[in-house]
């Protein structure tokens, strides 16, 4: 078998298709997710923090400053540590985290096999329920 045909083999795979298919939805809930963090949730924290935006908490590590926005010291030339930023990744990531376990739970419980009730024991023949009295009742005699 050629290499050319070992790939097409392993491309039209079931499962090369469906982390394709994965990583092009991954993507575009990517960039739903960035603007919910970035244009929902990050406006009315900035707000209760008295107006600041994560995005322009920084460190000036060399260059000068004091900016007044993170932009403003990259256009100085400034090196900065960008822990804002930093910040929004992980709300991001967050919300991410916390979408994909609500979707993968739905779908498990969706596609979970359904718990088929056991049937209780069948009671005993006729015989051994007569045998068993039978002994219950020498026990008791005794």
């Amino acid at each position: 078998m050629t290499i050319l045909q070992e790939f097409k083999a392993f491309a039209m795979r079931g499962n090369a298709i469906d982390l394709a298919v994965g990583v092009v939805i991954g993507a575009a809930f990517s960039g739903i997710v960035g603007s919910l963090v970035k244009d929902i949730i990050n406006p009315p924290l900035g707000m209760l923090l008295g107006g600041i935006d994560f995005a322009d908490f920084y460190l000036v590590l060399k260059g000068g400053g004091p900016y007044p926005t993170l932009q403003a010291a990259r256009d100085a030339g400034a090196v900065t540590l960008n822990y804002g930023l930093f910040i929004n990744a992980m709300i991001n990531f967050a919300i991410v985290a916390l979408a994909l376990f609500v979707v993968v739970r739905a779908i498990n419980r969706l596609t979970a096999p359904k718990a088929v009730p056991t049937p209780s024991d069948p009671p005993p023949p006729e015989d051994i329920r007569l045998l068993r009295e039978i002994r219950d009742a020498l026990v008791t005699r005794r």
